[in-house]
């Protein structure tokens, strides 16, 4: 088979996208996502939860997330596909992964928009004609849901003008979302820092369970994802090969050093009172949105008034940017035949206008169960980890049995790294707690009803794209699901508690690895991972 990505000359008429981002484009996606909502609430969520060790718990997420960017450079290098995220495991290990992590991915970019769209109405009620939208627990009221409906209609009816408008769009926005934290931090750091806030009440509070659960919890994860923003648009980057892991890499240098330095300058500007009892009942009363406020509270008005007007133009750029992605995925997971061919239509600008709708459709309905922005999070942070642990997998399944296959970027040390990424991930997610992976649990099992309903419809029907299940491949997936499960509902965050703290964390490694090493044991062999891309390349989705 042919090792190239290079584009057919008579791609498929209505489902083809059109290659016109460049490099720029592609990382301005990656660092719009990560630069959301996540600036507005994570250094104050992050520090009730940790202390000032907060500073630890930002610094240990970001190592997380360079290392599951690392894996990810060289695959999106590898295959630059719409979707990317989730096919890497179809390639490796066929039907059953590369439908539950198709699923996953899904899942977590589907449902980051509305989370978007609830901090911008949280910041909103700042002023007094957005006041009635949010009930005082966080939650939306009729006229709330009917404004955050209108907002996801806005970022469908942007990316309809195209993949080009909307690169110019969310570039622009990208360059305010920058610089305002930076000046933020700036201004803060050099005119109300005090650095004894590190050590009063202790510099750890609440211990390392406190760090750890920081992370998950309390949206430092959340913050710090989006990366991948450009190996989903993949299928529409000029130069993929070149492009992709220099924009990955480059997306999480600029928004992790961004993070940490906030947290810092955060921590040192509260005045003491507003932590006199405690870091957990850290409260400033009366001022909505926690840079806003603390900067109102600290005589700095006039930056309040630009941080008010970036809490809506950060995370409306990062919905409109993963209201993409989530088109882009549904694309991806209907090529591989886990979903209906009408997520291929693309309209004359090469979008994927079915997704698209689709993507509102489930927007919309995420702000019924989950109608709060800290409800969302800690739920799309384990949805969007879980998602990233299929990377690792598929990198040592195709290191292993591709061996020569073009790589235009090669991870040094990836065999060591991909593991330890993958151990990584799984960790993240069992400190997201029980009460959330419980959830997280039923999410699955419908995305396995959906999509294997339809997988069983078009073998059945003897549909020429039916996916090949390859059960044997994924003996492990079912195994690893249920034993993290367990590990949670025993376990020290959100658990019973049976498990001792440590112990807990050591099981999990342990899983981790054993479960990392049985499945490259039962990968697919070459011939069959050759088929898979194959599949895929001889009608690949990109277009002049």
């Amino acid at each position: 088979m042919s090792t190239s990505t290079q584009l057919p000359s008579t791609p498929v008429k209505g489902r083809t996208l059109r290659r016109e981002v460049g490099l720029i484009g592609l990382m301005w996606a990656s660092v719009g996502s990560i630069i959301g909502s996540g600036w507005l609430y994570g250094a104050k969520n992050a520090v009730t939860v940790a202390g000032p060790a907060a500073t630890i718990s930002w610094i240990v997420g970001a190592i997380a997330i360079v290392l599951l960017a690392l894996v990810h450079a060289e695959l999106g290098g590898m295959f630059p596909v719409a979707g990317g995220t989730a096919r890497y495991p179809h390639y490796a290990f066929g039907g059953l992964a590369g439908m539950s992590f198709g699923w996953f991915s899904w899942l977590q970019a589907a449902t980051v928009a509305p989370i978007e769209v609830e901090a911008m109405i949280g910041y909103a009620g700042h002023w007094s004609w957005a006041a009635g939208f949010q009930h005082a627990n966080g939650t939306l009221t009729t006229s709330g849901f009917l404004v955050a409906t209108v907002l996801m209609a806005v970022f469908v009816a942007v990316n309809f003008l195209g993949v080009k408008v909307l690169a110019h769009t969310n570039s622009a926005a990208t360059w305010w979302k920058i610089f305002i934290p930076l000046v933020t931090i700036f201004i803060v750091a050099l005119t109300h820092f005090h650095p004894g806030n590190f050590t009063s009440h202790g510099f750890a509070p609440f211990g390392a369970k406190g760090v750890l659960a920081a992370i998950s919890t309390s949206g430092i994860i959340f913050a710090l994802l989006g990366f991948e923003q450009a190996i989903q648009l993949a299928g529409e980057s000029k130069n993929p090969k070149k492009d992709i892991p220099r924009a990955v890499l480059g997306s999480v240098a600029i928004g992790a050093t961004i993070y940490v330095l906030l947290q810092v300058a955060y921590i040192g500007a509260l005045p003491g009172t507003t932590f006199a009892k405690g870091w957990a009942n850290l409260a400033y009363q009366g001022i909505s949105g926690p840079w806003a406020g603390l900067a109102s509270l600290v005589g700095l008005g006039w930056l309040a008034w630009f941080l008010y007007l970036d809490a809506v133009i950060s995370p409306a750029g990062t919905g409109l940017i993963y209201t993409t992605s989530t088109s882009r995925i549904s694309f991806g997971l209907s090529r591989n035949g886990y979903a209906p061919k009408m997520f291929e239509k693309t309209e004359s600008q090469g979008v994927p206008w079915f997704g698209l709708i689709m993507s509102f459709v489930v927007g919309v309905i995420c702000f019924l169960p989950f109608p709060s922005w800290q409800a969302l999070v800690s739920f799309i942070t384990s949805a969007s980890v879980l998602m990233y642990a299929g990377a690792p997998l598929a990198y040592g399944a195709l290191r292993k049995q591709l061996p020569a296959r073009e790589r235009p970027y090669r991870l040094p040390f990836g065999q060591v790294v991909s593991p330890v990424s993958f151990v990584i991930a799984s960790l993240i997610i069992y400190w997201s707690g029980w009460e959330t992976l419980w959830r997280l649990g039923i999410a699955i099992l419908l995305g396995y009803l959906l999509m294997g309903s339809y997988a069983w419809y078009a073998n059945a029907t003897g549909k020429p794209y039916a996916p090949k299940m390859d059960w044997k491949s994924a003996q492990w997936l079912p195994v690893y699901l249920i034993g993290i499960g367990l590990v949670s509902w025993q376990g020290q965050f959100g658990g019973t508690g049976n498990i001792p703290l440590w112990v807990d964390i050591a099981i999990v490694a342990g899983l981790s690895l054993g479960i990392y090493y049985w499945a490259i044991a039962t990968s697919l062999k070459t011939a069959e991972i050759e088929r898979n891309i194959e599949d895929v390349e001889v009608v690949d989705e990109g277009g002049h």
